[in-house]
């Protein structure tokens, strides 16, 4: 996974995203105020950085400068669409606003990552492995078949390990936002992803919200 430096002057949300974003597999560097994230990315290789714009030695815009070269998602509380814009057109991969969802925090990094290229492509698990831009799913060399739908569930799963998903979440990642099936076809398609991955006791249920891979 990532090397990611979070310049977060806010202690609370600072250690939040850390225990997130280790959760699902990514190196979590600190800096609380600019002149420590120019420090830290002189020293450190550093994949992707989360930036605070309110920061309280220099703002986050005029900081971005120093990065030339890292990709950088702005996290912040100035929800302006002037700001926005400004974030977007200084060259910044993405923009979110706080308050955010963690787990949409996490796919918005996973579509930076992968524009990037700096997700593992090849993820490997209690003797399965899954090569996550090939469709392929091995056990010992010998190739589990999926259909699209299953492995589209699996690397949603794979992507947020050891987060809970929701229903209509995984719905939407794997079916699409315009599917107006049956709820409960995630369901079934988890049964099936156990029983041929031989993953009961990894892929768990989560009572009356959904599903978590445990890692």
């Amino acid at each position: 996974m990532a090397t990611i430096l979070i310049v977060e002057d806010d202690k609370s949300i600072h250690e939040l995203m850390v225990r997130y974003l280790t959760m699902t597999g990514h190196t979590c560097l600190a800096a609380f105020c600019g002149s420590e994230a120019v420090t830290v990315s002189k020293s450190q290789s550093i994949d992707l950085i989360l930036l605070d714009i309110n920061l309280p030695d220099i703002d986050g815009f005029t900081l971005k400068k120093q990065f030339s070269d890292i990709p950088i998602i702005y996290v912040t509380a100035r929800s302006g669409i002037q700001d926005r814009v400004r974030g977007l057109n200084g060259g910044a991969e993405d923009y979110i606003v706080k308050p955010f969802d963690f787990q949409e925090l996490i796919a918005r990094i996973n579509v930076v990552l992968r524009r990037f290229q700096k997700n593992d492509a090849v993820f490997s698990f209690q003797g399965i492995t899954i090569h996550l831009e090939d469709y392929k799913v091995y056990r010992n060399q010998q190739e589990i078949s999926l259909t699209k739908q299953e492995f589209e569930l699996l690397k949603a799963l794979i992507l947020n390990k050891n987060l809970t998903l929701t229903r209509d979440q995984l719905l939407n990642t794997a079916w699409g936002w315009d599917y107006d099936g049956e709820i409960r076809t995630v369901d079934v398609h988890i049964q099936r992803l156990r029983k041929k991955l031989h993953w009961e006791n990894y892929i768990r249920t989560i009572y009356k919200i959904g599903y978590r891979l445990e890692i």
